[in-house]
């Protein structure tokens, strides 16, 4: 099953259950008026979703509209909860190799999360909004799953059966603001502005083999200024799965439905140092930082500069037969008036 929220004169939109092909959509205000409700009445809202989603993809209802990506919201255009980890240590393991700093071996057995803003989120092909180019603006392409209510101190087993949705995000990052406040020991603020997420959130049983409980088998694809930039696959170079993330989340506190759990940024390690970019036959990478990391390494210093108002990232998934999954985050940095 697939749902997206559009945007109306509402914060929080109006739920629709979207085709599998993403041609078409079906408002269900009967059923569910928006994506929050849903998912605090899961248990008695979903089967009924799911009908409604039978009916849609074999062509037997009637009220149907065209679907768009350019007329979402984030599928949860505000949340209760928005938590990111870094399930992909090779991504932090070249942070600290760029900066000469070792890395503690806990890094591999305990995750590492922040909690990011989650009162207004960007729309998945709306501007990004961004005061100064010298903020250092860079895109981070990474997974998400949204929870049902976890009980605090779930197990991995029952945080695995809370996991109702799963998308995209491009977790927004200003790297110019980020050494200052980590220095701080506080962590991220003002470095981590509205994230965004893919226009259509899908529950686990919609991606069949490639979800495998704990993560997500499939190459998020991302491209710049419609270049293609990467393609590494988020269920390679995954040290904490999903599962692990929600229970780690929820260790001191519950979590409430519509909590969202990210994966961080895909990275996969290429079976070198320094990773390879598509261009040289390589899977590429989910972000700027990680291309600026390797060329440290490798030559002294970065090259590659962050992204200046008028760039685009466009960041996407494909099922084995090439249709796209969740639709596109499709997006330009602007200058925020």
């Amino acid at each position: 099953m697939k749902l997206a929220t559009l945007k109306n004169n509402s914060r929080d939109g109006l739920l629709v259950v979207v085709s599998k092909d993403l041609s078409k959509c079906v408002a269900v205000p009967e059923i569910a008026q928006t994506m929050q409700y849903a998912l605090d009445n899961w248990s008695d809202v979903e089967p009924q979703l799911h009908e409604i989603s039978v009916a849609l993809n074999s062509g037997e209802l009637t009220n149907e509209m065209a679907f768009t990506a350019q007329s979402c919201e984030s599928p949860l255009p505000r949340a209760y909860q928005w938590a990111d980890g870094s399930a992909y240590v090779n991504h932090v393991e070249l942070v600290r190799k760029a900066r000469g700093a070792e890395m503690p071996p806990s890094f591999w057995t305990d995750p590492l999360m922040y909690q990011g803003g989650s009162d207004a989120f960007i729309g998945p092909c709306d501007d990004i909004p961004v005061a100064s180019e010298e903020w250092g603006i860079d895109f981070e392409g990474e997974v998400a799953v949204v929870t049902g209510d976890v009980p605090m101190g779930a197990s991995e087993q029952e945080a695995a059966k809370a996991i109702r949705l799963v998308m995209l995000v491009n977790d927004v990052s200003l790297r110019g603001l980020i050494p200052n406040e980590l220095a701080k020991g506080f962590g991220f603020f003002q470095s981590k502005p509205s994230s965004v997420f893919s226009p259509v959130a899908v529950t686990p049983d919609e991606l069949g083999e490639d979800w495998d409980g704990g993560k997500l088998n499939l190459p998020l694809l991302s491209f710049y200024n419609d270049q293609p930039f990467g393609c590494p696959n988020a269920g390679v170079d995954m040290t904490f799965e999903f599962p692990q993330l929600v229970a780690h989340a929820a260790k001191t506190r519950p979590l409430s439905a519509g909590a969202i759990i990210g994966s961080g940024t895909v990275s996969n390690k290429q079976g070198t140092d320094y990773g390879t970019a598509i261009a040289e036959g390589g899977v590429g990478y989910s972000c700027i930082a990680e291309v600026r990391m390797i060329e440290t390494i490798r030559d002294g210093q970065p090259s590659t500069s962050f992204m200046k108002f008028g760039d685009r990232i466009r960041i996407e998934m494909k099922d084995s037969d090439g249709h796209s999954i969740f639709g596109a985050i499709d997006q330009q940095v602007v200058k925020y008036a």
